[in-house]
Formats: structure tokens, sequence, C-alpha cells
């Protein structure tokens, strides 16, 4: 047989859905298992996001074309118009999702062996598009103590040598929530500037504020040429199936490269687009996904709440996003996260994301773990107490074996 490659073997799994054959083995034996796992929204998808796949006057499905339809672009231009993001539309891709676009700039910003600078904890598959375009990921590690916060100028600088070509991060922030400060933002622009790096900001939970303000990284003048804006209407428009997400930038030979990446991969699903273009359509489209950002805010105040209350656990406060990266009173979050799914013996349990496949540093975040808030209210403080009772036998059970 073949040798499967180094570059696929290398690749990490997904910490985010690499325990779901447990989840399926405790389901099937009849437990309920609350999922704060993974980023998959319970909130109902627009109706006229859904009308205009349902609507679509469409004889044959062909391929849209490459850089998007022109209904989706122009939609999309006036969305970003309203936050004071002037983008042409030829300064715009649509892309299969979120992931694409980063992989996009991900290629077209490094050369293999080359090096990204990446805030963590991090979105884990970061690390896998890095790794599948051979680049190597530099970790700017960054404590929950701070609230997930950036180190200085100084610390970050020590990390850039003559490989570094990119900074990437998501703000607000997956998998912390973290919404970065003016200050914070104007550090990586001039540190972009100094060293001359690209800036690839995920903007994907633009609207998920609940504490200060959000800034795009495109509002900056001084790093038009640089900057790279990957997006995605997976959470804003709770529509996650459809796989549409957008890259963008201002640079002329960026885009016109992005456009060669397009046109290999032919072209983004046609329905997700017609989709888009008919929710952005709807005059009131902004008081939906305000809408949407308020149960949020109210999910992230019980969850908040509820977790102060279980010994142990330490965390901050999200300020945005639906993510909090949590301290568990554990020292191998991933056996116990998987204990909660084999061993736990309640009718119902919880599965969260352990910390570790967040991070590039070996040894950080064994004892963390990320929960996403997004499920009902109810079901959230079923998951918590599920959680504490859990947390409560696991380590008696633990000072049991270490006993014996």
């Amino acid at each position: 047989m073949p040798e499967i490659s180094a570059r696929s073997r290398s690749a990490p799994s997904s910490p985010i859905r690499r325990l779901y054959p447990l989840a399926r083995e405790a389901k099937r034996k009849g437990k309920h298992v609350y999922h704060l796992n993974i980023g998959q929204p319970d909130i109902p998808t627009p109706q006229s996001y859904l009308s205009g796949v349902r609507q679509a006057d469409i004889d044959v499905l062909s391929y849209a074309p490459s850089p998007g339809l022109e209904v989706a672009l122009e939609a999309l231009a006036g969305y970003y118009g309203r936050w004071n993001i002037p983008l042409h539309e030829e300064e715009l891709l649509v892309t299969t999702g979120g992931s694409e676009a980063i992989t996009f700039a991900l290629n077209i910003a490094c050369d293999p062996g080359d090096r990204v600078l990446i805030p963590e904890p991090f979105y884990p598959n970061y690390r896998g598009y890095a790794q599948l375009t051979n680049v190597e990921v530099t970790p700017i590690t960054t404590e929950r103590e701070d609230g997930f916060h950036l180190p200085s100028s100084q610390d970050i600088e020590r990390l850039i040598d003559r490989r570094s070509r990119a900074l990437l991060f998501s703000h607000p922030g997956n998998p912390t929530g973290v919404v970065y400060s003016e200050a914070e933002l104007e550090r990586l622009v001039e540190l972009a500037l100094r060293h001359d790096l690209f800036i690839i900001a995920d903007e994907v939970y633009r609207e998920f504020v609940y504490e200060g303000t959000h800034r795009s990284l495109m509002s900056f003048p001084e790093a038009a040429d640089r900057v790279i804006l990957v997006d995605s209407i997976s959470k804003r428009f709770s529509a996650c199936g459809a796989r549409i997400g957008v890259f963008a930038s201002k640079n002329k030979q960026v885009m016109q490269e992005a456009n060669k990446c397009a046109t290999i991969r032919l072209s983004a699903p046609t329905f997700g687009q017609l989709g888009l273009a008919s929710f952005l359509a709807d005059p009131h489209y902004a008081e939906v996904i305000e809408g949407m950002i308020g149960e949020y805010r109210h999910r992230r105040a019980v969850l908040c709440d509820a977790l102060e209350s279980v010994p142990g656990i330490t965390f901050r406060r999200p300020e945005g996003a639906f993510y909090i990266m949590i301290g568990l009173p554990v020292t191998d979050a991933e056996d116990f996260v998987g204990w909660m799914l084999t061993d736990f013996p309640g009718e119902e349990t919880v599965m969260l994301a352990p910390g570790e496949g967040f991070y590039a540093t070996p040894g950080k975040g064994c004892d963390e773990a990320r929960m996403a808030y997004v499920l009902q209210e109810q079901n959230l403080l079923s998951a918590v107490a599920a959680l504490e009772h859990g947390l409560e036998l696991y380590n008696a059970t633990q000072k049991t074996a270490a006993n014996t």
C-alpha cells in the first residue's frame, strides 16, 4: 500500500469533534447529551434567508461565477457599508464557508515553511489549515487570568523572525470571547507595518459584542494593503450548513490571487448565496440579527451566573462571540470530558471541547475546556448541573484510584 503523506498524518483532528463517537454511543444508550462543545446555534434560521432558497427561480442548478453571484456581491457590499467598511464588489469574493477564505488567505500570504502568528488559545482549525498549506504556527500565548487579552508589543515582537509572514486572529475571539481594545488593535497594526506582515482578520462574530465595541481591521487606512478580511454567515444568520463565507481585501494583487484560487475551486454554493441575498434584502435584517445577539447576551449571563456557583471552576466573563474558556479542577480535561460521556451515571450529561486542542504550546490548556452557549436557558442550567455533579464524582473516583 502506498504511504500516506506526512503532511496529512501530522494534521490535527478537531478537538471540537474528536470525542463525537463517545457522544453518539452515549445517546445510543438513551442518555441525553447537552452539546456545548460546538458553535452550532439552535436559533431558527431567518425565514427571509430560507425564502431565498425555496423560491429560487432555477431550471438548472449551474455553477455560480467564481467570485460569487452578482446579487450576493451587491448585498455584501451593502452590508459592509452599514458597518462603515466600504468595499466594492471587486474587493469581495464569496467562498465556501469561512474555512475556504482562511485557506485562500494562508496560501496567498505564505509560502511553504513560512510562519503565521496566532494568539492562543485559537480556533483549532487554524492549525489544521496551516499544516495542510505547509505553514508553521507561532503561538502568541494569552492567559485566562487576563481575559485572554494580548501581551505587550515587546513580547509579541520577540516571536517575529524572518520567516514570519502574517498575523491571524478572530475578533471577537473564538474560543475565548475576547474583544480587543482599540490600543490592542493599534499594536497589531503597528507590528504588521514594522515587520511587513499581512493581517488575516477573522471577523465572523462582528455583531456578537457585549462589552466594549468592535472595530474592523479594515478601518485602519494605513494597513489597507495588508489586511485580509475573512468572514462567514454561519453565526449571524444561524446558517452554518449554508457554507457561505467571504474573502475581502483592498489590495488588488491579493484579490487577483484570490480570484485564481476561486477559479480553481470553481464556485461557492449557489443556494447559499441566494439565501444570503434574500436575507440582506429584508429591510429588517439588522433587527433580526440584533434579536439574536440579545438572546446570546442573555445566555451569557445565565451560563456565567451558573458557573460561578460551581466549586473549582475559574473563568473571566467573555466580552463577545458565544464561547467561554473555563478552568476546570482536573489535571486532564480531555479525560474528564470523555468520562462525562462514558461513565457519568446521570440520565443527562454534557459535552465540552477539551482545552488542549486550542493551543499550539505543548502542555497548555490541559485543565481548560471551551463551552459554547448556543442552547436555551433551561438547557444551559441543566448542563451546568450535570457538569457540577460530574466534577464531584470524577474527582472522587480519581482520588480513590490514586489511593488504591
